[in-house]
């Protein structure tokens, strides 16, 4: 048997023995759980990352959602890595997610079939965070997409993942509320997109910095929901920070400021 035979199946064995792994210790998950994440399909997205060297170790679940679980890994250096890995089975896809991709120039001729629509849904994801971290706005920075496996970077430190908003109290709520009004300004004016789903839920404080994540709904600035989504994210992040008593400016005020670039 060649050498490269005997690597295929090396590494195909520490790929069963992570899935094994998962399976034994739970991962705050059933085993049902784990199984649906990780179906013949996936299994060999993961096997491809690993024999490539992006991926070197895939273990626990640290954020698990509908439509998809994020996991931490580490790559050969030892470098965290954030794993997110989209549900193929998730019939939420089919449900809530077609009218973020229609009306996305980006993104034509998508397959209906609810696995096309995860794929897309996931390189969408991967798409909104290239063009967020070249806009200079804080996000995680994506490594890698295939097919339903996202890599991007661990907003965090040994698996831990980093606070969200919602469970820091600020030092300077105020500057905090004008640095993110600004992440807003800067992702629809410099990366051509609005979050679409923006509230302290999906905004963590790392290194005392804001990082905006969960990004698979964001559109271009000329989508049809575009206005109306970037409405309900200032109005999410104005009634927030109106609860830690700070004087936010109105919705109409903080949609000026970032539409216009004189504003």
């Amino acid at each position: 048997m060649s050498d490269k035979a005997l690597e295929r199946i090396r590494l195909k064995e520490r790929i069963v023995e992570k899935r094994d792994k998962m399976l034994k210790h739970n991962f705050s998950a059933n085993r049902a759980t784990i199984e649906e994440v990780f179906d013949n399909a996936t299994f060999m997205v993961i096997y491809g990352l690993l024999k490539k060297g992006i991926l070197d170790e895939l273990n626990g679940v640290v954020n698990a959602g509908k439509e998809s679980r994020v996991y931490w890994g580490k790559d050969s250096e030892g470098k965290d890595l954030a794993v997110k890995i989209y549900l193929t089975s998730s019939a939420e896809f089919k449900k809530g997610m077609v009218k973020y991709i229609q009306g996305d120039y980006r993104f034509k001729s998508v397959k209906r079939n609810t696995r096309s629509l995860v794929f897309t849904w996931a390189q969408k994801e991967f798409r909104n965070l290239e063009q967020t971290y070249r806009a200079k706005v804080r996000a995680p920075k994506p490594i890698v997409i295939k097919k339903n496996v996202l890599v991007m970077e661990f907003i965090g430190k040994d698996g831990v993942k980093a606070p969200l908003l919602k469970h820091v109290s600020p030092e300077d709520p105020d500057a905090l509320y004008v640095i993110i009004l600004d992440s807003i300004r800067r992702l629809y004016q410099v990366a051509d997109l609005v979050h679409g789903d923006l509230s302290e839920y999906n905004i963590m404080i790392w290194d005392d910095e804001p990082v905006i994540f969960d990004m698979s709904q964001s559109v271009p600035s000329n989508h049809p929901l575009a206005e109306f989504m970037l409405r309900r994210d200032l109005q999410n992040v104005n009634k927030f920070f109106k609860r830690l008593g700070i004087n936010v400016c109105s919705v109409d005020e903080a949609y000026k400021k970032v539409v216009e670039k004189n504003a």
